[in-house]
């Protein structure tokens, strides 16, 4: 039979419909002959490759829908040094494995590619052209990436992105230059959400006033949802200034933009909101006559005005109704009132029993009361109270003891976190050395990357005693991924150590001799962007 049809649609309807109901067709095309037809499913395929190649060779260009527009702004930043072109090549390529370095197979290399991004980024270098679309691709997929790829790939990104619809998150992510404020009022208006959510919060970057001033102009048209997210943009160069918009932004008909912006009011210790917030935690909690004990007498009731201030009558989180206020109200309490209105340290505080003040014997609230600390301290970002909270670092001698913060807030990672980084590594690694690892992936989490060698070095004696332990790897997975990406290279040789001596063809041996070999990779890595 004579196809006289599209070869290709003739063999797409066989591959559809098979070849053992729909003969395979004769046709025309070129080296059709060479086919060889003992297997009808293969002969398919053969000669689908060769209508796939005559269609492309066949393509005709499409005609441009105008002149050419302006090409890109040059870009005068140096470009990477080769070896670190083909390092780049390498992981964007997405293998996931299976490759073999010094210390044996590697991880999963796309992992490594946010610490790849950020550090050349901040080297000031460009990657070559061939790889920017790569690059693009993958922040698309991956918008962690976003922020360091798009500064990376510079005014060729911008360009491609302008022709190119899949990359369009570029122009929402990256402001080369201030734009003038007729441009701003055109995006805000007619932008996507995205883009607006975005805009906003490059402008408060900038210029904080200006932004509330657009945020006030169109917040009685905003949807509730989009007014939450636009209450969050204020985070960035939140003042006093902000404080009139979020007062009224407290009569808002959602309750969850109530609750942000009461949140942010929080935040402000001079507030109005901090200041009713502080009285009513003052009636709420008092230094005992004696000066030995705090007495605690929770809200009976959640009046409007509290309400109005963000706090829930009914309790979301299945506490009861008076811990639930009484929690909410020392959360949002300045923390500074309680020196003041009490003369003591956080750490004094701390120590100090709590009571009830009718039954002063009981200490039923105490761990409500240490939690909203804690919640305050991480909203206020006070290293001080902080610090209180967590305790000093564990020492050997406490083997076996809990901490003040894992025992008491249930958040000691966000209370770290407020720490400064050097400060944090020092506490981790020590609760590491007392504790394991069997509760140090939060806190591992806060942690600057990559770790400081101490606390590497902590990490790795810990994989150690685990390892002759006889746990297996997979119940620290959570940490071990982490090591690929944050351990310290300088602790490669260490870790090859451990593999040298674990059982041949053990899952600790083929654990440490992956971890080796990624720390390898991530060495050369750093080291050809240094150089």
């Amino acid at each position: 039979m004579t196809i006289t049809q599209d070869p290709w649609e003739t063999l797409h309807t066989s591959a559809l419909l098979g070849t053992d109901r729909r003969p395979l067709p004769a046709t025309a095309l070129p080296l059709a002959d060479a086919v060889d037809q003992g297997d009808p499913a293969t002969a398919l395929l053969e000669l689908a490759a060769l209508a796939a190649v005559r269609r492309r060779a066949g393509a005709l260009p499409v005609p441009a829908d105008g002149p050419p527009g302006p090409p890109a702004a040059e870009d005068t930043r140096p470009e990477l040094p080769e070896p670190a072109a083909r390092r780049l090549a390498v992981l964007l390529s997405g293998r996931t494995g299976g490759g073999t370095g010094a210390g044996g197979t590697l991880a999963n290399l796309s992992e490594l590619l946010p610490q790849w991004l950020a550090t050349a980024r901040a080297s000031g270098l460009r990657p070559p052209a061939a790889l920017i679309p790569g690059l693009l691709d993958a922040a698309r997929a991956r918008s962690e990436l976003r922020s360091d790829a798009v500064a990376l790939a510079g005014p060729p990104g911008r360009w491609l992105a302008e022709q190119n619809p899949d990359w369009r998150f570029v122009l929402r992510t990256t402001a080369p230059e201030p734009p003038q404020r007729p441009t701003d009022d055109r995006l805000w208006h007619e932008g996507l959400f995205a883009e607006r959510v975005t805009h906003l919060t490059q402008l408060r970057r900038r210029d904080p006033a200006a932004g509330l001033e657009l945020l006030r102009g169109t917040w009685s048209t905003e949807r509730a949802e989009d007014r939450l997210l636009f209450l969050d943009a204020l985070q960035d160069g939140l003042s006093p200034a902000d404080e009139p918009f979020l007062e009224a932004a407290l009569g808002d008909r959602s309750k969850n933009v109530r609750a942000t912006a009461a949140e942010l009011l929080s935040t402000l210790p001079g507030s109005a909101l901090a200041r009713r917030m502080a009285e009513r935690a003052r009636a709420a909690v008092r230094l005992a006559d004696t000066g030995t004990h705090l007495l605690v007498t929770p809200p009976t009731a959640c009046d409007a005005q509290m309400q109005r201030d963000g706090i829930a009558p009914k309790s979301p989180t299945g506490r009861g109704e008076r811990a639930w206020w009484f929690g909410e109200l020392v959360a949002a309490a300045p923390l500074s009132l309680w020196p003041e209105s009490t003369g003591l340290t956080p750490g004094q505080l701390l120590a100090l029993r709590v009571g009830d003040s009718i039954d002063e014997t009981s200490s039923s609230w105490a761990d409500d009361l240490r939690e909203a600390w804690a919640r305050a301290a991480v909203r206020q970002q006070d290293a001080d109270w902080a610090r209180a909270l967590l305790g000093p670092a564990p020492v050997p001698s406490g083997r076996g003891a809990r901490t003040r913060a894992l025992r008491t807030t249930g958040a000691p990672a966000k209370l770290l976190a407020v720490l400064p980084p050097e400060e944090r590594a020092v506490w981790t690694a020590a609760f590491i050395t007392v504790h394991g690892l069997g509760e140090a992936f939060q806190l591992l989490g806060a942690c600057a990357t990559p770790w400081t060698p101490p606390l590497s070095t902590a990490v790795v004696t810990a994989l150690a005693r685990a390892a002759a332990s006889g746990a297996y790897p997979w119940s620290h997975s959570g940490v071990l991924g982490m090591t690929e990406r944050a351990l310290a290279p300088e602790t490669a040789a260490a870790v090859e150590e451990l593999a040298a001596g674990a059982a041949p063809d053990s899952a600790w041996s083929e654990t440490f001799s992956r971890l080796a070999g990624t720390l390898r990779f991530r060495a050369a890595m750093l080291a050809e962007l240094a150089g």
